[in-house]
Parts: C-alpha cells; sequence; structure tokens
C-alpha cells in the first residue's frame, strides 16, 4: 500500500499497490502491520457499508464523541463519491481545515480518517456504495456532527443539481470550536 499524508497531519490518501499479470492484478487493502508502521489505529472493530441511490446525497459531516472517537478507513467500492474530513482536535495546528478527496470503484483510493475528526462524502454517482472499517462501536449516545456548509470551515463541495440529506445532517449546529 502507497500513504501518503494530507495536509491535516495524521490523515492519509492510501492506494493499493498491484501487482500485474495476465490474470488481472493483486492489490493488499488493509494491513495491521503497515497502519501501525505509519502510526495509524491499526484496531478494527466494525465494517459498514452505505448505499445510495440518488448522485448528490450528502452524508455528513459526523464524527463520535469521547470515550468513542472512531479512526474510519473510507472506500468507495461502487460509483463515486467526493470524501471530506474535518480537523475538529482543538489542540491541532490544522484545527477546522479540511480536505477532499474523489475515490471511486475506479481509483481504489482510501480515505484513512483519524479520530477527532468530522467526515461526510457527497455521491457524484448513482449507486454509489461506500465501504468504511472502524476503530470503534456505534455508540448512539455518542454519535454527533456539524454542519456540512459551515462558513467556519468554507467546504467547497462538488456542484450537484440537487442534494440528498437526512434532516438531521441538514441540521447540525455550526461548529463551536
Amino acid at each position: 500500500m502507497i500513504f501518503h499524508e494530507t495536509k491535516l497531519k495524521g490523515s492519509f490518501i492510501i492506494e493499493p499497490e498491484k501487482r500485474e499479470d495476465s490474470r488481472g492484478y493483486f492489490a493488499r487493502m488493509w494491513c495491521q502491520e503497515e497502519f501501525k508502521a505509519h502510526g495509524l489505529n491499526p484496531n478494527l472493530v466494525q465494517c459498514s457499508i452505505s448505499f445510495n441511490s440518488t448522485i448528490g446525497t450528502l452524508r455528513g459531516m459526523h464524527f463520535q464523541l469521547s470515550p468513542h472517537e472512531e479512526a474510519k478507513l473510507v472506500r468507495c467500492t461502487q460509483g463515486a463519491i467526493y470524501d471530506v474530513i474535518i480537523d475538529l482536535r482543538q489542540h491541532s495546528p490544522t484545527v477546522k481545515l479540511w480536505i477532499g478527496e474523489t475515490l471511486t470503484c475506479e481509483n481504489h483510493k482510501m480515505m484513512y480518517v483519524p479520530e477527532g475528526f468530522a467526515h461526510g462524502f457527497q455521491t457524484l454517482e448513482p449507486n454509489t456504495e461506500v465501504f468504511y472499517q472502524i476503530s470503534d462501536s456505534y455508540v448512539p449516545d455518542c454519535a454527533s456532527g456539524v454542519r456540512w456548509n459551515d462558513p467556519a470551515f468554507g467546504i467547497e463541495w462538488p456542484s450537484i443539481h440537487s442534494r440528498v440529506m437526512s434532516s438531521r445532517d441538514q441540521n447540525y449546529s455550526d461548529c463551536v470550536l
């Protein structure tokens, strides 16, 4: 695997290192030892998928509160998404900064989201599936989020004719950091 640290310390875009031959290719998508070597949380306790039938579906910006903060490894297994993370770590030099990356089933890129970050995405194609590997169990009482278009972050989402969002995601508060 090829690890590219982003401008937000501790977050990575990870690409598979393909071994190709006449049959196609083979690539490792997860390796506990490689994650440890890069200082990433190697503990996985849950895997989840999100299926999104409509282009422009926006999910986020989600995180879990302490003591159940979670790291995530996010990959698009069908379709395409614009994946966004925000650094919410109060003492981080990049607090309130965000990055976005296009993840597709063709490019096989993954986003590593450290604890203390909010995560969300917008679908770029219909019938998009997103696969998550997560370091802590989902605890509903610790589930939280910030508003997807909070001006404190200035996220530049792809222009889509119409967005599909849950009322919860539409009504998160602005950031109070």
